[in-house]
């Protein structure tokens, strides 16, 4: 499903660059897909309120890395080895550190940009990086929680706030008017197609534990 769903962003990504291109954003920026961008733009027109909000809360799944990093941490202080830490934890801050080389990369080579000014400065807008970042990372919280606490309850309210915070800034980043539709759509195939592929390498990485000891 990870690398299905990598594929379909890619594909994406092509039909951005080639279809519908028109320079219909700030300073006569290109933007593909041009014609579904501008009406629904159009529609949601822009809540620069409700962009600090979602930019604030961004720092969120930032805290949730460094509270990963912390455990890690720990396990090395401890284990007095950075191998004998949870196998887990060590895949988890590969794909973090990977998700950051992503975000990095769409910074560098923008796709398009988007359809407001911050602060007067035109901005790279694809992939959506709070987007990215938000859909990367507060998944792995609630598969971590489910993997680590035996409390029901404990479980609940984490995997809860997951997905109601996902959902609040993706719907908030969407409808604020800062991103393109299509920057939003390619983030979620994005984070999604890595999330999945994450999980599934850490599933048969216990699988083959499993196995080993017996």
């Amino acid at each position: 499903m990870g690398i299905v769903l990598l594929i379909a962003f890619a594909m994406w990504t092509v039909l951005i660059l080639f279809v519908d291109v028109q320079a219909v954003g700030p300073n006569n920026s290109t933007v593909g897909l041009a014609t579904f961008n501008t009406r629904f733009h159009n529609l949601t027109g822009v809540h620069m309120t409700l962009y600090t909000v979602t930019d604030w809360l961004g720092l969120v799944p930032i805290a949730v890395c460094l509270c990963f990093g912390c455990l890690g941490l720990c396990q090395l202080i401890k284990r007095r080895s950075l191998f004998k830490a949870d196998a887990d934890i060590l895949l988890l801050g590969g794909y973090y550190i990977f998700v950051i080389i992503g975000y990095l990369f769409f910074e560098m080579v923008p796709v398009n940009y988007r359809p407001v000014l911050i602060d007067g400065f035109l901005e790279a807008s694809y992939p959506s990086s709070t987007t990215l970042l938000v859909l990367s990372v507060m998944p792995t919280l609630a598969f971590q929680i489910k993997r680590r606490s035996h409390n029901k309850i404990i479980k609940n309210v984490v995997i809860g706030f997951a997905v109601l915070f996902s959902a609040f800034m993706v719907i908030g980043r969407l409808i604020s008017g800062v991103h393109w539709a299509t920057d939003i759509i390619g983030a979620i195939l994005l984070s999604f197609g890595l999330f999945k592929l994450c999980r599934g390498i850490t599933i048969v990485t216990d699988m083959r534990n499993k196995n080993g000891v017996q």
